[in-house]
């Protein structure tokens, strides 16, 4: 999730876990750790391209390192002795965990087994900002801070808390539905694939966008909850794989291949190739065919090895202001199902 939301979460759960103890500091300290994981992006300017690739929620987003919050405490009680070792360190173990419990939720997939396992837990419940979700837990922490009575400041950031929470839970039911619609409309289309991604999309949880798979190519396609029926327009997009046939033993390639888990398309453009990741998207929504993909990696050949790619590079797309207005102002009506 974005980093004000999860400096509220950090804010928020410090208030509950030792707020009525040591006060204020308990909101600020539960703020700094909650966006600890995060500063991770701080070491990927010192790594190549493939390298990079995956760093973000590696470690800092991890169960052991959660575990570590308990030196933080423990150094958090040297400097505060107005709680305890255990209780400095139960506020630190749980704004940590709670930030990555909570990208667990998001689809860009977050290694929380790392580094026994880099598999990245991805549920797709939620966008990566979403505004429902961040604004009853900061309002309610917000309220709770401004309140002089304990028990009223501990209730209203129970209810944000509450609210945030209940809010994520729902959004995962919402998937679960989702996933089915979407199974339901493959099926009936007599559409074969190996694996379904789904994720909603921008600053809402009541559009979503599907991405089916095969070994060729896949399948996009929008569903709002707001549509009159379940009937779901797919735009088949090729892979075309066959343009990195001879590279895909390539470390760069098989970082690409790991991080995308499947969602991919290549493209050659003037003598270079492009490797588009399709999980986050194109500047268009897929509601047409004039978008640029939003993860787009440039391979860089071998100067000594021309054959083979000695690694990537993440490339920006140029920003157009009238045609993104023009491509959110279509999403809002798809949204209304429209």
């Amino acid at each position: 999730m974005d980093s004000v939301t999860q400096i509220a979460l950090g804010a928020a759960v410090g208030e509950k876990v030792l707020g009525k103890k040591v006060g204020n500091k308990a909101p600020l300290w539960g703020a700094a750790l909650g966006i600890l994981p995060d500063l991770d992006v701080l070491g990927a300017a010192f790594l190549s391209g493939t390298d990079q690739l995956g760093f973000h929620r590696w470690v800092s987003h991890s169960l052991l390192f959660a575990v570590g919050g308990l030196g933080i405490g423990w150094a958090l009680s040297k400097l505060h002795r107005d709680a305890s070792w255990r209780e400095w360190s139960a506020l630190a173990f749980w704004a940590i965990l709670t930030h990555a419990l909570l990208d667990c939720f998001t689809g860009y997939g977050t290694q929380l087994f790392s580094p026994f396992s880099n598999y990245p837990v991805a549920f797709g419940s939620i966008f990566v900002i979403d505004p429902l979700y961040t604004l009853p837990l900061a309002i309610g922490l917000i309220a709770a801070l401004c309140q002089r009575q304990l028990h009223w400041r501990r209730r209203l950031n129970a209810l944000g808390l509450c609210l945030s929470t209940a809010y994520l839970l729902t959004t995962t039911a919402i998937c679960l539905h989702v996933r089915s619609t979407f199974t339901q409309a493959l099926d009936d289309q007599g559409i074969a694939y190996e694996r379904l991604h789904v994720v909603p999309t921008p600053f809402n949880a009541v559009l979503w966008s599907g991405l089916a798979g095969t070994d060729d190519h896949l399948w996009a396609g929008l569903y709002s909850l707001l549509d009159s029926d379940s009937a779901v327009h797919f735009r088949r997009i090729e892979r075309n794989t066959h343009l990195i046939a001879a590279r895909r033993d390539d470390p760069p390639i098989q970082r690409l291949f790991w991080f995308s888990r499947g969602y991919y398309r290549v493209e050659r453009h003037a003598d270079e190739l492009y490797f588009y990741d399709l999980r986050f998207g194109r500047s268009d929504f897929y509601l047409d065919s004039t978008g640029t993909y939003f993860f787009t990696f440039r391979l860089l050949p071998d100067p000594s090895h021309p054959e083979r790619i000695a690694d990537l590079q993440r490339t920006n797309n140029p920003f157009d202001a009238q045609r993104t207005d023009l491509a959110l102002t279509r999403l809002w009506y798809r949204l209304l199902g429209i």
